[in-house]
């Protein structure tokens, strides 16, 4: 079985994983980090998402074989003590109901925000829109990343 070094929040693990195996267990399984959720495994609900070199990406979409030099950030990476803008945003607002889609949302909005510091509410849920919340949270979520965008 292949051996793949990667950096994930700052910090370097190896593991040993099948070429084709998905960031996403790679994270859950082999490094405990179970923050990123799996909700479809087919990247169109946003649940497993992470930043991969800044950019907002599904981790049930990404083979740990092309993870080489790239940089991971998890929502545990986001911030270790949830003082991240979006994190502070998300507990003004409430928006968690369930709860499960919420990190990829918080993982989302922290890569938009942080090329878009200043967005409109249009521009917000155009970003928005690729993260499926069962609960509907829709509004809060928005209203969420607006403040976040505001503390920047």
């Amino acid at each position: 079985m292949p051996t793949y070094n990667l950096k994930i929040n700052g910090k370097s693990h190896t593991v040993e994983a099948a070429e084709d195996t998905p960031l996403l267990w790679v994270l859950r399984d082999h490094l405990d980090m179970v923050g990123t959720k799996f909700g479809c495994g087919i990247g169109q609900c946003g649940a497993c998402t992470v930043h991969v070199d800044g950019s907002a990406t599904r981790s049930c979409l990404l083979p740990v074989s092309q993870m080489d030099g790239l940089s991971v950030t998890t929502i545990e990476g986001l911030s270790e003590d949830g003082s991240h803008p979006v994190q502070q945003a998300w507990k003004e607002k409430d928006v968690p109901q369930c709860g499960y889609c919420q990190a990829g949302q918080m993982m989302t909005a922290s890569a938009f925000l942080s090329t878009n510091p200043n967005p409109t509410k249009e521009e917000i849920r155009e970003a928005m829109h690729g993260n499926i919340c069962r609960c509907s949270s829709y509004n809060r979520i928005e209203e969420a990343v607006e403040l976040a965008a505001s503390k920047k």
